[in-house]
């Protein structure tokens, strides 16, 4: 029986500054296709939890260790990702230190949740619309059925 063909599994990480008044985040500009800034993140490898991935990913984009928080919530429509199907799973993380740009990432810069910048890539706009009512209320993110 041949292999069922899935969408391609990805993780995405809200890294809040927890030394800087605020608690600001972290966005990434991609140096590849789609453009734009986005939430770092990346595929998920082979023999690697989700937790695992993000920690990796955060390292290899913003050059810093992260503590992760809590899983915000997971992403799932087939068009959020222009190169094809992909399902994501969001967590929150804080972060101390200067973070600097790396892997994917052209550039790296630090933001209130409130002043973003644009264009954001994917469907990063609903998640970080997500993680600041997260932010502000406490609660999780609401399921959507498509």
């Amino acid at each position: 029986m041949p292999a069922p063909e899935t969408p391609k599994l990805t993780v995405d990480i809200i890294i809040e500054l927890t030394d800087r008044p605020g608690g600001p985040i972290l966005l990434i500009e991609r140096k590849n296709p789609p453009y734009g800034w986005a939430i770092p993140g990346g595929f998920v490898d082979v023999g690697e939890s989700l937790e695992q991935a993000a920690i990796r990913e955060a390292a290899e984009e913003v050059s810093l260790p992260v503590k992760l928080i809590t899983l915000l919530g997971c992403y799932s429509d087939p068009g959020r990702d222009p190169r094809g199907h992909t399902v994501c799973a969001v967590y929150t993380a804080q972060a101390c230190g200067e973070p600097r740009a790396a892997d994917d990432a052209a550039n790296v810069q630090i933001f209130s949740p409130e002043a973003l910048p644009s264009p954001l890539a994917f469907d990063h706009a609903l998640i970080l619309a997500d993680y600041l009512h997260y932010r502000q209320s406490g609660e999780r993110t609401p399921l959507r059925v498509l």
